[in-house]
């Protein structure tokens, strides 16, 4: 059983970008809601996401707005889900991301607690967790393809490995006790 979220929480980017992201965390009876800014300078460009998302109490992604702030000013795309894997975004059905329970923002570590809370595996086993995936720079909505195994635990701190066919991507992560990621090699470290 995970504890609760904390009330705030902080990460530093590192390695792939240079910043840092905050996350506000507010639970109710209806589930949670996540209040959150990331900044970063990546491979020469600058960019400022400002995010809000909604999930049920089993931890779907209902609802995520997702503002960036670049050079011309801001520009925001919304996402609704039905919990059962239907999309839209900005109000257009969007079938592609049909199956995704999950929000996954490329400027954010913390969107990796979702499906490990949601999903609650036990040690040595795996499960898929495709979602939808919003790019920091653009914001353009594509499906992202991957998948959690759970190994053995370092202390007290859950442990996965993280696969990301798509960008050829694989990677530990280490969880805290709430189920927010601690370490994600090359991507971000908790600082708070």
């Amino acid at each position: 059983m995970m504890a609760p979220p904390p009330p705030t929480a902080a990460w530093q980017h590192e390695g792939a970008r240079t910043g840092f992201e905050i996350a506000y965390f507010k639970v109710t009876e209806t589930g949670v809601r996540i209040d959150g800014c990331t900044t970063a300078v990546e491979d020469g460009a600058v960019w400022a996401v400002d995010y809000q998302i909604i999930l049920d109490p089993s931890w779907h992604t209902r609802r995520a707005v997702v503002a960036t702030r670049q050079r011309g000013g801001w520009h925001t795309v919304q996402l609704n889900s039905d919990g059962a894997g239907n999309w839209t975004v900005d109000g257009v059905p969007n079938p592609a991301l049909t199956g995704c329970l999950d929000v996954d923002l490329a400027a954010s570590a913390l969107t990796n607690a979702f499906p490990v809370h949601r999903l609650r595996l036990t040690v040595d086993t795996t499960a898929d967790a495709p979602a939808a995936y919003v790019r920091a720079v653009g914001l353009e909505v594509t499906r992202l393809e991957q998948s959690y195994h759970r190994i053995d635990d370092d202390g007290p701190h859950q442990r996965f490995d993280y696969t990301a066919p798509q960008f050829d991507f694989t990677s530990t992560l280490t969880y805290d006790e709430s189920g927010f990621v601690l370490d994600y090699p090359g991507i971000a470290r908790r600082a708070h």
